[in-house]
């Protein structure tokens, strides 16, 4: 049960860290041409952050079904 709660905690912040980076990819958008050079390091940040969220969502629900 301890692994679930440890995991739901990190869950909760991998989605923070993952909507912070979608938010930078968004501004990014907004300000272009400005800084148009650095998309691939945004555009790579946010999709990292989101396989790892994905990551542990389905680390998650394999706990869960095996309970």
């Amino acid at each position: 049960m301890t692994d679930v709660v440890t995991l739901k905690a990190e869950i909760k912040k991998l989605s923070a860290k993952a909507t912070n980076a979608k938010m930078n990819l968004h501004d990014l958008s907004e300000e272009l041409p400005v800084n148009w050079k650095s998309i691939p390091e945004v555009a790579r940040a946010t999709f990292d952050a989101y396989a790892e969220l994905e990551a542990a969502r389905a680390q998650l629900k394999s706990l869960e079904t095996a309970e």
